[in-house]
């Protein structure tokens, strides 16, 4: 390395869905804190979607931090299975706990780059050509984000959320930051597969993510690197408006959806961590 530069790893994870996927947690827990142990990553940035109840994801957050001691930063948002239970949503537009990032941003010591953590909504946008109305419906009355609680409609959600966003993203640069953007809900749609002529599928689409987040985002020349989860595929890492984008989700391993790319839990969630190691002068 050379003089006078600096270094910071960081991993990131999403959509493990302990509990869905019939995990002994303790037994992940030692699997993952040892992997972790021996990458030596500065950060370990966790998308959402640990557990389908707050309490559960948030206190596994605190068990890995506990078991990486100082070695490891553990930092963590909610996707929409962590908002199912024990949280509302005025909870989580505070900062409730030291390893909660949402709407919030971490600076790496000694260097020029900023984390910044959102968890992220939809606003129908993968679905132009769908009613709103109808994917509103199929939200409340199927899709698993009926449980969740919400005093606004999902566009007014996704609304505060990109004014929220845009905030963020000035400060940095106005503090001269490169930024490592990670949210749950997907910011670009180009990766969305399910077929277009299954009506239920075309619901679904409208509730993974945003363009007006990519589209927000791309605005920025110091945002460098984001991170998603809530789309479970497979797909290497994209560029677009000089942004790379990585999805690094697990996924469900169900009769019939199984979307791990490995016979085991713990290798799954192996193949799709991302690491990348940032350098700053």
């Amino acid at each position: 390395m050379a003089k006078g530069v600096s270094m910071t790893k960081i991993i990131v994870s999403s959509d493990n869905h302990l509990d869905v996927n019939k995990q002994d947690v303790e037994k992940v827990l030692v699997q993952q804190a040892t992997t972790l142990h021996k990458l030596r990553p500065d950060y370990y940035l966790i998308a959402g979607d640990l557990f389908n109840d707050f309490e559960k994801s948030l206190k596994y957050v605190h068990d890995l931090q506990a078991a990486l001691a100082t070695d490891t930063k553990v930092l963590f948002i909610a996707g929409n299975h962590d908002m199912g239970r024990n949280i509302s949503f005025s909870e989580l537009e505070t900062n409730l706990d030291p390893l909660y990032l949402h709407n919030q941003y971490i600076d790496i010591p000694n260097s020029d780059w900023r984390i910044i953590g959102h968890n992220g909504w939809y606003d129908y946008s993968f679905t132009p050509d769908i009613d709103p109305e109808a994917i509103a419906r199929f939200r409340s009355g199927f899709y698993y984000d009926r449980v969740i609680d919400q005093p606004m409609s999902d566009l007014e959600r996704m609304a505060l959320g990109h004014y929220q966003m845009k905030r963020l993203l000035d400060d940095a640069v106005r503090h001269h930051k490169q930024v490592i953007f990670y949210t749950h809900f997907a910011p670009i749609n180009d990766e969305i597969f399910y077929p277009n002529n299954n009506s239920r599928w075309a619901m679904v689409n409208g509730v993974l993510g945003s363009t007006k987040t990519g589209e927000l985002l791309a605005q920025y020349d110091n945002v460098q690197h984001v991170f998603y989860g809530h789309i479970h595929v497979t797909v290497p890492p994209r560029k677009k408006h000089l942004i790379t984008y990585y999805n690094p989700s697990v996924g469900y391993n169900r009769h019939k959806l199984q979307e791990w790319t490995a016979d085991t839990f713990y290798q799954s969630w192996l193949n799709k961590i991302i690491q990348i190691v940032l350098t700053s002068k």
